[in-house]
């Protein structure tokens, strides 16, 4: 193994904390230039399947630069060199060097999980609960925000739920919502039914002036609009990579500050999770690592994470808020495209409360679900809602098909 030292020179050079210097290489900002539509489109295979993928808030297609990162690594664990240890830990801090580029923080701030459940875990069982201590949460939420928090009613903890219309999160209903027991308020940064972005930086200023813990679901929209941990007051954040961040399922993220991360206790702890693993095996030893690494407990998903560093580099290569600007395109089509059929928007209209999601409740929508489904347009249905998601790649044309595809199913012509 070469040990790089911090003397090199003309190289960014990071550190693990298992007494191994890493190579960082500098991001690419090539892409950024233009919107490239024609290439981006060239990375995704099915397309050329004449599937219509629609669907991103389920989960996202693999493009090539993914699989040709995969086929890299799967040859290298095949045929030679078979122990890729030292190069994996240079993929791992490049991968968290992309999500903190992504969401605005440090390297070490960041720790890899299995899901958005699994992180939100690591927050609900590392705080010291009394009976009466309290939890914000929403009636709105997807269950991987809801289910480790209500795990916490064997303490004494309540629960209590903002009733929302349409998913929407009002600053003014969280103030009136919290109460002096309040001690996490749990959001999702994007909502997956209806789509509605709430306001992260009024509601993160409020947890920050009454001491409140802000964590945040992220896995609907990082990857689809910009996201930023410090200027929102974020102190937790969870988020799977399969969605909007495009990746491998059975990977995701999480985020916390040094601060909180000081008040949590860790009740699960492997030999990764202490400084300098990888030195002096036999001094048994509790000593966590002065990082989110702490929370990894042994050996990682090196696959998700190879697929995850490629994916989120390419997100990171389009841009994101040239990302953004394509969806406002995309799903003000979608709006425009509702509103004529007749169909009932549950998204906001208003494009600072809307991400990459555009959902309407339609009658029979099983069927036309179905239907869609049959001529190849993919969307979810969920609550008995159509819930349309395109990304970055989707086009016009895409959203067209779509059209056309819909007026079929319920059996109308464009005017």
């Amino acid at each position: 193994m070469k040990k790089y030292t911090k003397k090199e020179s003309g190289i960014k050079l990071a550190s693990l904390g298992t007494g191994l210097y890493i190579k960082l290489n500098h991001h690419s900002e090539a892409f950024m230039n233009q919107y490239n539509l024609p290439l981006y489109r060239s990375w995704f295979p099915h397309l050329a399947t004449g599937t219509v993928w629609l669907n991103h808030a389920a989960t996202s297609p693999l493009s090539t630069r993914v699989n040709d990162a995969l086929a890299r690594y799967l040859a290298g664990r095949t045929m030679g060199p078979i122990d890729m240890f030292v190069p994996l830990l240079q993929t791992v801090l490049q991968t968290k060097t992309n999500l903190g580029t992504l969401i605005n923080s440090s390297v070490d701030r960041i720790g890899f999980v299995m899901n958005t459940s699994d992180g939100l875990n690591i927050l609900a069982e590392g705080l010291t609960w009394k009976s009466g201590d309290r939890i914000l949460l929403n009636d709105s939420e997807f269950p991987s925000n809801v289910v480790p928090f209500l795990n916490l009613r064997r303490l004494g903890v309540e629960i209590d739920f903002i009733k929302t219309d349409n998913g929407a999160v009002i600053p003014t209903d969280v103030e009136r919502m919290l109460t002096p027991r309040t001690r996490i308020l749990s959001l999702s940064f994007v909502q997956f039914l209806s789509g509605y972005k709430p306001d992260l930086y009024a509601i993160g200023d409020i947890c920050k002036q009454r001491g409140i813990i802000f964590s945040v679901d992220a896995i609907q929209g990082l990857g689809a609009a910009p996201l930023d941990v410090k200027a929102m007051n974020i102190d937790f954040l969870s988020c799977g990579g399969t969605k909007w961040l495009m990746g491998c399922l059975g990977l995701g993220f999480i985020f916390l500050t040094k601060e909180l991360q000081d008040q949590l206790q860790q009740p699960f702890m492997g030999w990764t999770s202490n400084k300098d693993f990888f030195s002096d095996f036999f001094h048994y030893r509790i000593d966590p690592d002065s990082s989110a690494r702490r929370f990894e407990n042994g050996t990682q998903n090196y696959l998700g994470i190879t697929a995850l560093h490629a994916s989120t580099s390419t997100l990171l290569d389009v841009g994101i808020e040239n990302i953004r600007a394509h969806l406002f395109t995309l799903t003000d089509r979608l709006v425009e495209i509702g509103d004529a059929i007749g169909l009932t928007l549950i998204t906001p209209r208003d494009r600072s409360h809307r991400a990459g999601i555009v959902t309407f409740t339609a009658n029979d929508s099983e069927r036309i679900f179905r239907e869609l489904s049959q001529q190849k347009v993919i969307v979810s249905l969920r609550e008995d809602m159509l819930r349309v998601a395109p990304h970055f790649y989707s086009s016009l044309e895409d959203i067209e098909k779509f059209h056309d595809a819909l007026l079929s199913a319920i059996g109308s012509k464009r005017p």
